[in-house]
């Protein structure tokens, strides 16, 4: 299941800026021949990618980024909260809930997972790498229960840290969950296990996937609008 987010090929760029609300941003813009509307990402340092779709207009990609003005802004905040280190008092979405890190003593605390600071390794590395140990154990166990509950068969299931998908279903019926799984309600991180167990039926997202998600997860598209509306700041 793969990020609502474009994937920008390479192309040739041209530079330009764009003033929005006093600030002005860099703007690459790529043309893609295969483009079939206008894109636009907010990279590192608040550079914005334009990408134009062959036969349309510049002005017109300019234009349509003007429009954007208030979701650059929030894109540019979440960027800048995601690289600001982790400390005492910190906010973070675990099990669908935003809980507040807790540090003394040597431990952090979050939510109901206590875990051991380790020296001269930052606060967010160390708790990483804790909910990926806790996905690890958790996200392969549920995904095989809820494989038999549907009479599916998968050859493998692996937790990975992927930074577009929040699960991936191969032609070879292997499974790759996202372990920020974790950090999501439950129904929603259910959601993305059977999104992918239905792709072993139907390999695609036609109108007879969207039908076979319905049949095993009818709350689907209240998942949906989680993962839109946070999906980008637990990446």
């Amino acid at each position: 299941m793969q990020l609502p987010l474009p994937l920008l090929a390479p192309g040739r760029a041209a530079p330009r800026s764009l003033s929005i609300s006093g600030h002005v941003y860099p703007v690459t813009i790529v043309r893609h021949r295969l483009a079939r509307r206008y894109v636009l990402r907010v990279g590192a340092g608040g550079v914005l990618r334009l990408t134009i779709p062959r036969g349309a207009s510049i002005a017109g990609g300019l234009r349509f980024a003007e429009r954007q003005a208030a979701w650059i802004a929030r894109e540019r905040t979440r960027q800048q909260s995601r690289s600001a280190p982790w400390r005492d008092g910190t906010v973070v979405w675990f099990r669908g809930q935003q809980e507040m890190l807790r540090v003394s003593g040597g431990r952090i605390a979050l939510g109901s997972e206590g875990i051991d600071a380790r020296a001269g390794i930052e606060i967010r590395s160390t708790v990483e790498d804790h909910l990926m140990e806790l996905a690890r154990r958790e996200l392969p166990a549920r995904l095989r229960t809820l494989a038999a509950e549907h009479r599916l068969e998968v050859s493998g299931v692996s937790v990975r840290n992927q930074r577009s998908r929040w699960g991936a279903c191969s032609s070879q019926r292997r499974i790759t969950l996202n372990w920020r799984l974790v950090q999501m309600p439950s129904s929603v991180s259910d959601y993305v296990i059977l999104h992918e167990l239905m792709h072993i039926r139907q390999p695609n997202h036609s109108r007879r996937f969207w039908r076979e998600v319905e049949g095993v997860c009818t709350w689907w598209r209240d998942a949906e609008r989680w993962l839109r509306r946070h999906g980008r700041e637990i990446l």
